[in-house]
């Protein structure tokens, strides 16, 4: 009986919360990245270097770093329905607002404010997940939201495609037309996320009575069970070293996923394609990585691994750059950066699962916080450095191989980390 209570219950929770939670971050992810696509226009129109333009597009991620601790534990204070509210509104209004940059200048201060408002979006979900759902289910949970960011560029690369053909009317170019149009979602779904979230179990009214008792006792028996080893206060998450290590591990995916979401529609375009036929070319790696981010997180669930689960990715991920570096036909092209981003959003989930796992209370919206803010960093250096050696060398090579590099340090300090937690307990649980 209370097997079938459980399933019951999850399956419930699970179709209530992560559709939309999935929209959200669908959303966040095309205001994050499509200036990637604007920049098939824009930087011509605004006389962008490729330095410029990469510098601009990574300094999103210290508005992000500066913001993101303090973001996450307001959220954990006043709850996500009202948070995310904010966050999604504001950013909304701030992305809109791009339509309207008139150089660097301008382009570099939204650029920072949008990632100020945006802070505290990404870690602010992985800690809600962690309200409804027990640890053994979280990897595919997480897997399951964040599908949305590859499934934002699949949908995102033809419609921002489109957008750009747009060029003259009203007398805007088109990529101020994007940046307008997709804009719009973000402040109707804030407002919406105050109507349609719940903070915590014991508020859902949408479950059965026998439901909402059964996953309130099993959340509470969760974090009674890491009472003894799991940190629970602000200075645990953010002085205990597994999540200075995470956040490293986060470093090198983060240049990988930003280098992919910014850059890509460039790389492709160098091969003399129209922009159209660029928009669709850059939806097919992203068709592959969400079925492959599925599966892989599934299998670390069912298998209870999560060490090696990260290495093979981040390596595959490393090997499909250095291959998109080499690469001079669109097969070839299309086909690296597929397994580049195979590897990067395969790479996420069993990663994301492991802070909760010995981290509770405001400790995990601190150490949560901590790691994608850290690790985000990556997402600046990453883009400024592809644009900073391309302006230097006229080509993308150099700087595909840098995040490479980036992405086998991330699978070496993961393979140190595991390491080091079978020596010591309570790690053993968090790597294995």
């Amino acid at each position: 009986m209370d097997g079938s209570l459980e399933q019951a219950t999850m399956r419930r929770v699970a179709w209530r919360l992560i559709p939309f939670i999935c929209l959200l971050y669908f959303i966040a992810f095309i205001d994050r990245v499509n200036i990637g696509f604007a920049a098939l226009t824009m930087n011509k129109d605004l006389g962008f270097s490729a330095t410029v333009f990469g510098f601009g597009a990574g300094v999103f991620f210290f508005g992000y770093f500066l913001f993101e601790i303090p973001s996450n534990i307001i959220l954990d204070k006043v709850g996500a329905r009202l948070w995310i509210a904010r966050v999604m509104v504001t950013w909304g209004f701030l992305s809109g607002a791009f339509a309207f940059i008139q150089g660097e200048t301008s382009f570099y201060v939204l650029r920072f404010l949008l990632g100020a408002a945006e802070a505290g979006f990404f870690p602010g979900i992985i800690l809600y997940l962690s309200y409804w759902f027990p640890a053994r289910y979280r990897a595919a949970v997480v897997s399951l939201f964040m599908t949305a960011a590859p499934i934002s560029v699949l949908l995102g690369s033809p419609l921002s495609s489109l957008l750009l053909e747009m060029e003259g009317l009203l007398g805007l170019h088109g990529w101020q037309w994007m940046f307008l149009i997709e804009a719009v979602p973000a402040v109707i779904l804030g407002i919406a996320v105050l109507f349609y979230l719940t903070d915590l179990p014991e508020k859902a009214t949408w479950l059965a009575d026998d439901q909402r008792a059964w996953l309130v006792a099993e959340m509470e028996a969760e974090r009674a069970g890491k009472q003894a080893s799991a940190r629970h206060n602000i200075l645990s998450g953010l002085a205990d070293p597994r999540v200075l290590a995470l956040a490293l591990i986060y470093f090198g995916t983060s240049a990988g996923l930003y280098t992919l979401g910014i850059w890509a529609p460039q790389i492709i375009k160098g091969l003399g394609l129209s922009t159209m036929t660029v928009g669709l070319l850059n939806a097919v790696p992203p068709t592959v990585a969400v079925v492959a981010m599925v599966l892989w997180a599934r299998h670390s669930d069912r298998t209870g691994e999560r060490t090696w689960h990260v290495v093979i990715a981040c390596l595959a991920a490393a090997l499909g750059l250095m291959l998109a570096g080499g690469a001079t036909s669109v097969i070839a092209v299309v086909a690296a950066l597929s397994l580049v981003n195979v590897g990067i959003s395969a790479a996420k989930p069993p990663l994301w699962a492991m802070p909760t796992m010995f981290l509770s209370g405001s400790a995990a919206a601190v150490g949560i916080a901590t790691i994608n803010a850290i690790g985000n960093l990556g997402g600046f250096v990453g883009p400024w450095a592809i644009g900073w050696i391309k302006d230097r060398t006229g080509s993308f090579t150099g700087g595909l191989m840098f995040v490479a590099g980036l992405l086998v340090l991330s699978a070496v300090v993961t393979l140190v980390v595991a390491r080091a937690g079978r020596r010591a307990a309570p790690a053993p649980a968090v790597l294995r």
